[in-house]
């Protein structure tokens, strides 16, 4: 598993529908807290799901009264954004298209995806979430910039 973890002021992602439709995907929105985009894998599983909702959990990348990354978003009462993203397990380093093959098949992504957004629910933590394969629009405003990249 793949996380670009993000320290935000406000993020936010809406649904782009197809063909002119309206889409049915309320836009989610979070003030302070932390995006994720999460790229899942095959040979990801609950193991790397509890890993991972942990360290997000308990990374300490939000300031404390002197100035110093101190505080996780437990302790802030923060929100998460969390956006699939298949994309992060693209290689370019062969011709000019990427590869996706290490990306992990949808059914058992969106399975994985689900069970990390849930573990960290479980934990206290207000989870917001885009929509599993769809073409969204995501903002951020970054604070810091803070950003991390996380693998298990």
């Amino acid at each position: 598993m793949r996380v670009v973890l993000q320290r935000v002021a406000s993020a936010s992602v809406s649904i782009v529908a197809e063909h002119g439709e309206v889409s049915d995907f309320e836009p989610q929105r979070i003030e302070a807290g932390l995006m994720l985009l999460v790229g899942v894998s095959d040979e990801d599983d609950d193991d790397a799901v509890t890993w991972m909702a942990h360290k997000i959990s308990k990374l300490r990348i939000f300031e404390d009264e002197g100035m110093k990354m101190n505080r996780s978003i437990e302790d802030v009462g923060g929100e998460i954004l969390s956006i699939s993203q298949f994309t992060l397990y693209g290689d370019a380093n062969k011709g000019n298209r990427p590869s996706f093959v290490a990306a992990g098949r949808p059914e058992h992504a969106e399975r994985i995806w689900n069970q990390l957004n849930q573990a960290l629910r479980s934990q206290g933590i207000a989870v917001r979430t885009g929509r599993f394969g769809a073409h969204m629009k995501v903002s951020l405003v970054n604070d810091g910039p803070v950003t991390l990249i996380l693998e298990r």
